[in-house]
């Protein structure tokens, strides 16, 4: 068992719950399931300018709906939004801060008009947040976060990593969620209309 390290057996973790509960429970996602409504008031990604959330952020035609501070209680939010959240506030600003990639918060994010579009965007987040695990080996798991993780700078990359790997379980585990209940609203709808 000496050939186990911390670096590999954090990314396990991910890794065994992205292959094996979560990725595939993602393939065939349609463009209504992705926007679908299971409560009026959700907070979404949706066209320019036809959001009314206080803050509608993003750079592209699209922009995502938040408030600062966050109602309470807090709007349910749809696919697209939790994939949104994960893709930049997870994964792509952390890439950027700690791995090199293209700067990028919840303001200047593109984000995705199709679901097929967000799971790309998705796929590619997860792959280069993967990679910039490994390439931490043992002694980076050991550096502090450093200033982009705001109060938590000084704790070290293992608990952000640990702390990723939460909120990627967390959040695409409510979206399988909201998949299931929109396929058995969609039947309970079907039979209703029968």
């Amino acid at each position: 068992m000496t050939d186990q390290t911390w670096n590999l057996l954090l990314r396990d973790q991910l890794t065994w719950h992205w292959t094996r509960q979560l990725r595939g429970r993602l393939d065939g996602l349609t463009d209504d399931e992705y926007f679908w409504e299971p409560s009026p008031g959700c907070w979404s990604v949706r066209p320019r300018g036809i959001g009314t959330a206080p803050v509608r952020a993003g750079s592209g035609a699209m922009t995502i709906d938040f408030a600062v501070p966050v109602p309470d209680p807090p709007p349910v939010t749809t696919i697209a939004w939790r994939l949104g959240h994960v893709i930049v506030g997870v994964l792509a600003a952390r890439n950027a801060a700690h791995f090199g990639h293209a700067p990028t918060d919840y303001r200047s994010f593109e984000y995705a008009a199709t679901a097929t579009a967000a799971l790309a965007q998705l796929d590619a987040e997860y792959a280069v947040w993967l990679a910039g695990v490994e390439s931490l080996g043992e002694t980076g798991l050991a550096r502090p976060c450093g200033a982009a993780e705001g109060p938590y700078a000084e704790r070290p990359l293992a608990a952000l990593v640990l702390h990723v790997n939460r909120e990627l379980i967390h959040h695409l585990a409510e979206v399988c969620l909201l998949r299931d209940l929109y396929l058995h609203n969609d039947r309970q709808t079907r039979r209703e209309a029968s």
